[in-house]
């Protein structure tokens, strides 16, 4: 028995594997799948485009998140007023 090797993906295939790559967790052949995939994809060019476009925004705005006690301090105070409003 013979194994087809599997290269051409759908679009929701792409997609995921493209917001894959923007996270650093795709393999190689994904990477591979997804690059042949844009070749003749016009729409996942697109959103692959704007993926990218979104991922040099965020890392050049420099947002920092909450630290987990701040969260936790906003949790709390949320329920206590959410509690106090029933």
């Amino acid at each position: 028995m013979s194994k087809k090797i599997k290269v051409i993906i759908p679009c929701d295939e792409a997609n995921h594997v493209c917001d894959k790559t923007q996270y650093k967790d795709a393999t190689l052949w994904e990477k591979i799948k997804l690059n042949i995939h844009l070749i003749y994809c016009r729409a996942c060019r697109e959103y692959t485009k704007n993926n990218t476009k979104l991922t040099k925004a965020i890392k050049k705005s420099e947002v920092e998140c909450l630290d987990n006690t701040s969260k936790e301090v906003m949790r709390t105070e949320f329920n206590k007023a959410l509690n106090e409003y029933k």
